[in-house]
């Protein structure tokens, strides 16, 4: 019995879907990363520059707004599960996995511009995107967070809340004044001296919290 999902190709309709979806949150990426920004996206725009037809936008998305809180989560979400893949990855050492998520931070918006242009611009204006913006800004100080508790073995408490937002807030000024080109520093040396922020506000954050599992502040197990 053939399958009641038609294929063209070989391929399902399903995957068909996903994929013009993906085509044109990649569409509405560039129009928002773009001067104007949120004014460039309009559902003609999008589907000229996808090469989809409107039915194929409104299968996926009921107007201009939903699909620029698509684009929005896509790459705040894409940013935060790297980072945390990264950071995971490197040896039980401070300072290699703050710099390794660090690292990617940075790689992400050197090798795609549009994204440090999506998270770090100050020009949307739509109440959505500017509600989206405040969520994302909450996640990543409780991302670092967790992080630093589970490293350290510590509770947590107003101390770390504090430092974990003082650290992303300040790491979000320093990228969007970088990619304005107001520091002059090139990459690698960014990352380093993030790093040593980072470091230096977790560390003050942590020192006086009760360790468990033997573990001691400077990240040495």
């Amino acid at each position: 019995m053939q399958s009641a999902e038609r294929r063209y190709g070989g391929v399902q309709g399903d995957e068909r879907r996903a994929r013009r979806r993906a085509r044109l949150i990649e569409t509405g990426l560039d129009l928002l990363s773009a001067d104007q920004g949120e004014a460039n996206l309009t559902v003609r725009s999008v589907c000229a520059g996808s090469g989809l037809a409107a039915r194929y936008f409104y299968e996926s998305f009921a107007d201009r707004e939903a699909l620029a809180l698509a684009v929005y989560d896509h790459v705040v979400q894409d940013i935060a599960a790297t980072t945390a893949a990264a950071v995971a990855v490197g040896p039980r050492d401070a300072r290699a996995r703050t710099r390794a998520g660090l690292a990617n931070i940075v790689r992400t918006i050197v090798d795609d511009p549009r994204r440090g242009r999506l998270l770090f611009s100050t020009a949307f204006l739509s109440p959505s995107l500017a509600h989206r913006r405040l969520e994302a800004a909450e996640l990543f100080p409780r991302l670092l967070g967790g992080h630093t508790r589970a490293f350290f073995g510590i509770p947590g408490g107003l101390r770390l809340d504090l430092a974990a937002q003082f650290a992303v807030g300040g790491l979000a000024q320093t990228l969007t004044a970088w990619l304005h080109g107001h520091l002059e520093i090139d990459p690698e040396r960014l990352v380093d001296h993030c790093t040593d922020l980072f470091l230096a506000l977790m560390a003050q954050a942590v020192r006086d919290e009760p360790m468990r599992d033997g573990a001691r502040p400077d990240g040495e197990g």
